[in-house]
């Protein structure tokens, strides 16, 4: 009985980390990679994805031909590569997305940022609707107020309640179409295999 309900365990708890790995990889340039040959359009090629944070972004390249710089908004617009932020030349870099907002990188090389090599990375902020609802907000009740020797006199009306709207606009809701094969992602339904996982834990702490 001990040893079928340790292999429940560790089954449960292999399938909470694999719902857990959101995580999608994706392949600057997909096949052909990070490079100068066959105009490649970069900025093609990122509308076609739809970037997370815990994604991974990676950079292959023949290594010594070319590199990887991320730089700000305003060297990426005119290709300086003077004062990068980052400089990767492993030939297969991988860079992990940790913020929403935009990422760019270019080639250091001289002349291959201006030949096209260079791509801006945009990266969704997270849903508003994952964020925990506003309770509703409670209007106070009325108490009838006695008038002396039965007078028909009408009581003081309470006052309206406030408006539970919040003076601060909601951060608007991006719908993102689903990544290609390229780009995999498993997102819903995780909590529920975390929580079978917690059972189990409980579940064979009780038997022992």
């Amino acid at each position: 009985m001990a040893v079928g309900m340790r292999g429940l365990l560790v089954l449960t708890l292999g399938l909470a980390m694999a719902a857990t790995s959101s995580a999608a990889i994706y392949k600057v340039g997909d096949a052909a990679g990070w490079t100068i040959l066959g105009n490649i359009n970069y900025t093609d090629w990122t509308t076609k994805k739809t970037f997370h944070v815990g994604d991974i972004i990676e950079f292959t390249y023949p290594q010594g031909i070319h590199n990887v710089l991320e730089v700000t908004k305003a060297d990426y617009d005119s290709c300086s590569n003077s004062t990068p932020i980052a400089t990767h030349t492993s030939g297969d870099d991988k860079i992990a997305i940790k913020r929403p907002g935009h990422r760019f990188f270019i080639c250091g090389v001289p002349g291959h940022c201006a030949a096209g090599q260079k791509v801006n990375i945009r990266v969704l902020k997270p849903r508003s609707s994952d964020a925990p609802s506003k309770a509703p907000a409670l209007a106070p009740a009325r108490s009838a107020a006695a008038t002396p020797s039965g007078s028909s006199e009408p009581s003081a009306a309470s006052p309206p309640a406030a408006s539970s709207t919040d003076s601060t606009p909601d951060a608007p809701t991006t719908t993102a179409p689903a990544p290609n094969a390229n780009g995999a992602r498993v997102r819903g339904g995780y909590r529920a295999v975390v929580a079978m996982a917690l059972a189990a834990v409980a579940s064979m702490a009780m038997l022992q």
